[in-house]
């Protein structure tokens, strides 16, 4: 779901992010490489835990990001647009909770 702001809660942070998501992207080529290369089950498996872990970090830094920021300031607004945010963040923790 796309929204139009002039600034985002990970503005500050965006480097880091690209930075880790590049990162990430390395590791998802790293694990095709194993498969191709038909390399042991377990340390596949190991990578892919590592991979998850790293998502996770990125998932809740930018959870963090969006509550310290977007909800917070739709909250301060009140109204329509926090019970909205309010919801919106819900929904994104219980996508988090079921991944």
């Amino acid at each position: 779901m796309a929204h139009d702001h002039e600034t985002r809660g990970y503005d500050d942070k965006k480097a880091d992010y690209l930075k880790r998501l590049r990162r990430i992207e390395g590791q998802a080529r790293g694990l095709q490489r194993m498969v191709e290369e038909d390399q042991y089950c377990i340390d596949i498996l190991t990578q892919v835990s590592a991979m998850t872990k790293a998502l996770q970090s990125v998932s809740l830094g930018l959870l963090d990001d969006h509550l310290s920021h977007c909800v917070v300031d739709a909250a301060r607004a009140g109204g329509a647009e926090s019970d909205a945010k309010i919801r919106e963040a819900s929904d994104a923790i219980a996508r988090l909770v079921r991944s």
